[in-house]
């Protein structure tokens, strides 16, 4: 539905997310379960999904790398089997190791970290900031003078987020261009052809292999043997 190398990438994401999940015994995303559960307790509070649909970050992500940077990007979540503890992840709450750990990915991979995380902090923080307007309290009459309460909101983000979040609260922003899905490159065409051409060469050569040794076993068979012989008989005849 959403694409050969957005659906490529959700499947090595996924095994990324088993790997995680054998290792501490527990998936990834499960604050954002708790925060649903939590919420659900809660009088009259409303949950929502503030984050950027995924297919759009998936396919911005991938048209923003190189063909080559693809390449090596699926081979790291290939063979991804590091071992993690729990102590790691404890680690990963420090901030200074995060931002070093950011950093390297900005270094490694620049147009993946705009597309993963920059551009999802201006999403996420334009989501909160809808999320925090003031709510306007019902009327008697026209006339009344309008009023406002805050509203309480509990935004739960991943951590590398925060930085981008606090960056961009005051600022004016429009989250249109980082919706758009760019058109494929042409590396991306050439490279989507020459799987369709692949995976439709091999299927159509494993049924002609297939057709040829369900012919030649059909015709090894002594009854389509003796049958072959009478029907070249009457042919002579």
């Amino acid at each position: 539905q959403n694409g050969v190398m957005s659906g490529l990438m959700q499947m090595l994401l996924l095994k990324v997310s088993a790997h995680i999940t054998e290792q501490l015994g527990m998936a990834p995303g499960g604050e954002f379960r708790e925060a649903f559960k939590e919420a659900s307790k809660v009088p009259f509070c409303k949950f929502h999904l503030g984050d950027r649909p995924i297919p759009v970050t998936f396919k911005r992500a991938i048209a923003a790398l190189s063909f080559w940077q693809k390449v090596k990007l699926a081979w790291g979540l290939c063979f991804l089997s590091d071992p993690i503890s729990k102590d790691d992840v404890e680690k990963c709450k420090q901030k200074d190791l995060l931002e070093q750990m950011m950093a390297e990915m900005i270094g490694e991979f620049p147009d993946l970290h705009r597309t993963i995380v920059s551009e999802r902090d201006v999403y996420l923080t334009y989501m909160l900031k809808q999320a925090a307007k003031q709510i306007e309290l019902p009327r008697a009459s026209e006339t009344e003078p309008r009023k406002y309460i805050p509203a309480v909101v509990v935004g739960v983000v991943g951590m590398g987020h925060v930085p981008g979040i606090e960056k961009n609260w005051n600022s004016d922003l429009n989250i249109q261009e980082i919706m758009s899905v760019p058109p494929p490159s042409a590396s991306s065409k050439i490279f989507k052809f020459v799987i369709k051409a692949t995976v439709f060469g091999l299927m159509g050569y494993g049924c002609y292999r297939i057709g040829q040794r369900t012919v030649q076993f059909i015709l090894s068979m002594p009854a389509a043997q003796s049958y072959l012989q009478k029907l070249t008989e009457i042919r002579s005849q």
